[in-house]
């Protein structure tokens, strides 16, 4: 019976814990979200990792024959994405007057 008294004295502790580690958890997911979806920059150790990348002689040479790489800030895409809907509106308008009487 004692045992009963201590386990009903200690439930409201034991679920703060639990409700604790759920916390815990579901923020390192949102983090990792985060930094995967580009709202988020790359943690410390992505940035360590960026810095050995680059040699201390400089860096290497630029490959002009490839695309350009995609932009990483989620306000870059955005500019990209408008810019991209502004010229195919030009393009559009310039369509449609030629074909006008």
């Amino acid at each position: 019976m004692r045992g009963r008294t201590v386990l009903r004295r200690q439930r409201g502790w034991i679920g703060l814990v639990v409700m604790l580690v759920a916390l815990v958890i579901v923020a390192m997911l949102a983090k990792t979200a985060l930094e995967r979806y580009g709202l988020l920059g790359p943690g410390v150790a992505g940035r360590a990792a960026e810095r050995s990348a680059i040699s201390p002689a400089g860096s290497a040479p630029v490959d002009y024959t490839r695309e350009p790489p995609a932009p990483t800030s989620a306000l870059e895409r955005a500019r990209g994405v408008e810019s991209m809907v502004r010229q195919q509106a030009e393009e559009r308008a310039k369509r449609s007057e030629g074909e006008g009487p």
